[in-house]
């Protein structure tokens, strides 16, 4: 049962993934026919249309995809690594460390007349995700309860915004000032280019992490199990927290925070799945994470259109109802 279940679920998401992505380079502000798209996705039209297409809206659901799964994956390796379903890199603030350090590196160059390149925003970002990490990491020594410690990542989530905000706001050049909307999470601006870089760096962490799926396996049953089982624990959690802070310092570097998708994706491909084993969690976080993602895309650009409002607050009001389910849900087993 469990196999047909596994078998069902990935043949229903690949086909909404699929669908939802035809949805996001057919919908617009600018009406575009099936029969357009083929041809110009064909390379058998030029023009306004095919600009539109070809350098707006498919690099933009392209990386809706890429980046959502990235972030999904990224909550479960966390959720692995705390032993607990209500943390994810939103939550615990490794993605506003991140987008603190982006913007503070993009302040310093952008102040200077100089562009950023990619590895440096990756690089800051992931120093950003690292600092973030180790202080929750340190509290986690210092303190039991998770619920402080979820509580402690929030309050740390919230210092680097408010940090964030204010050098952006007292920015003087018009062109860093422009950064609050990135700051807000969008997928707005992101080229070929951009998807070459984080595709390939998000690639190598999907296999990393496939890697260590039987350590992973034995971790969740319990340190004692899987030391007993041959697992150089120390090695694992590194491994996970570099990963976890990686793929989510990519998402933030490009898109900005993106909330609760790395929080919640996990806890519904799991309760769908009725299993936590890894090599399974993996490709059907990442594919809830990609939907999760373009379906939100979708709605933040175009129900309000021409105005484009800001894809974490889609996916606020459409996951934070899951969260709270699962904290209620905790609260009930306890």
């Amino acid at each position: 049962m469990t196999r047909k279940r596994i078998i069902i679920f990935f043949t229903i998401c690949i086909l909404l993934l699929l669908l939802l992505f035809a949805a996001n380079i057919l919908l617009g502000s600018t009406a575009v026919s099936v029969s357009e798209i083929m041809s110009i996705l064909g390379g058998r039209e030029v023009g306004t249309n095919a600009v539109i297409i070809l350098g707006i809206r498919l690099p933009r659901a392209v990386s809706a995809v890429v980046l959502g799964g990235a972030l999904a994956l990224s909550g479960y390796l966390l959720q692995t690594f705390f032993s607990n379903p209500i943390v994810g890199p939103y939550v615990l603030g490794i993605s506003s460390g991140a987008k603190l350090c982006v913007a503070l590196m993009m302040i310093f160059f952008l102040s200077r007349g100089r562009s950023i390149g990619l590895a440096a925003m990756i690089l800051s970002a992931f120093i950003g995700s690292l600092i973030v990490m180790s202080f929750v990491l340190v509290i986690s020594v210092k303190v039991r309860s998770m619920g402080i410690l979820v509580v402690c990542g929030i309050m740390i989530g919230y210092i680097c915004s408010a940090v964030t905000d204010f050098v952006v706001t007292f920015a003087d050049d018009s062109n860093i000032v422009n950064l609050h909307n990135w700051s807000m999470g969008s997928l707005s601006g992101i080229g070929w280019r951009e998807i070459r870089v984080f595709t390939v760096v998000i690639l190598l962490c999907v296999i990393l992490a496939l890697s260590i799926v039987k350590p992973m396996n034995a971790y969740r049953l319990g340190e004692n199990y899987a030391r007993n089982a041959g697992v150089n624990i120390r090695l694992l959690r590194v491994i996970l927290i570099l990963v976890s802070s990686l793929l989510a310092a990519c998402v933030t570097a490009f898109a900005g925070p993106i909330s609760f998708v790395g929080i919640a994706v996990p806890h519904l491909v799991r309760s769908s799945l009725k299993t936590d084993r890894a090599g399974v969690v993996i490709p059907a976080a990442f594919l809830g994470g990609a939907m999760i993602t373009l379906f939100s895309d979708a709605i933040a650009r175009t129900v309000f259109a021409p105005t484009e409002v800001s894809i974490s607050s889609v996916t606020a009001l459409l996951l934070v109802p899951v969260v709270i389910y699962v904290m209620m849900n905790r609260k009930k087993d306890r």
